[in-house]
């Protein structure tokens, strides 16, 4: 008989938050995991990003992930991994899914942790500086994408290599909106490993540094904003955020988180799950694969 699938006791806060004068760092803190996301992840991080919002003296936000990368994506398969257990809602109103099955629990979770709780930290009236180094996967992509500007490590690639499930790219779908429609066709259809530098040309990374200078510079670029008024730099990301809106954005997710569920729920009638039989460790080894290492 198999040994029992326990989570390590007393596990610790996934997500640390410190003070650097004007900024605010809050940091994944799952390294072990490479910063995979489970739930009691994005409430952290949601307790963050509210605490940066009510201290006047923070003008910015700094978004890293602890370790060797920035996130590996959702938790699909650690010891730790908590999507059945019922939180405290914040980004909506949908029913508890923990004691809901199939597509009710699935659609009624994800509307609240992945699509809901982006929607919320996208319009976090401060701006926001993602610092990422090595992966930024699937769901690492979805952090990187609410936050205002990324600076990215040399050593980091971006993929979104869901389709292998099946699936047409994560719960916040903002590939047309952050790269051109052609290369997120690519990015998708390929589930290629994207690098820091290609993800710069085509617009979706503001800059590319070393890998040691990383958390300097994301430091010294957060300091300079922060010399901005703090109401300019409110309305000014307000400004932007609904210029995105009126392109399409809101209502082209709304659209998309109905295809992705569509293709759960596909998976569950036609695949051994949900997922199309892609666990954790199969996706990583196609990924390793199709990187050639």
């Amino acid at each position: 008989m198999s040994a029992a699938r326990t989570a390590p006791t007393a596990p610790t806060e996934p997500v640390r938050y410190e003070r650097h004068g004007p900024v605010a760092v809050v940091t994944m803190d799952r390294p072990d995991y490479r910063n995979a996301q489970h739930s009691a992840m994005t409430y952290a991080l949601d307790r963050a990003f509210y605490r940066a919002a009510d201290d006047d003296e923070v003008k910015v936000v700094v978004l890293a992930g602890a370790g060797k990368h920035f996130s590996a994506g959702h938790d699909i398969g650690t010891l730790e991994r908590d999507a059945h257990l019922p939180f405290d809602r914040k980004a909506g109103l949908w029913w508890d899914h923990s004691d809901k099955t199939g597509a009710e629990s699935r659609f009624a979770r994800e509307s609240e942790v992945y699509l809901g709780m982006c929607r919320r930290w996208r319009e976090l009236p401060k701006p926001v500086i993602a610092s990422v180094q090595g992966a930024c996967v699937a769901g690492g992509l979805m952090l990187a994408w609410v936050c205002d500007l990324i600076v990215a490590s040399d050593d980091a690639f971006f993929a979104d290599p869901v389709v292998r499930m099946g699936i047409p790219g994560v719960e916040y779908f903002a590939h047309p909106w952050v790269m051109p429609p052609r290369i997120a066709k690519e990015f998708l259809y390929t589930g290629d490993r994207m690098s820091a530098q290609r993800a710069y040309e085509v617009g979706m990374v503001n800059r590319v540094v070393p890998r040691g200078e990383l958390a300097d510079h994301t430091m010294e670029l957060a300091t300079r904003i922060a010399e901005m008024p703090r109401m300019g730099l409110a309305l000014t990301k307000r400004a932007v955020n609904q210029a995105e809106d009126l392109q399409g954005l809101h209502t082209g997710m709304d659209s998309v988180f109905g295809l992705h569920h569509l293709a759960h729920a596909h998976n569950a009638e036609t695949a051994k799950d949900s997922l199309g039989g892609m666990d954790a460790r199969a996706m990583k080894a196609a990924g390793a694969k199709e990187a050639g290492a």
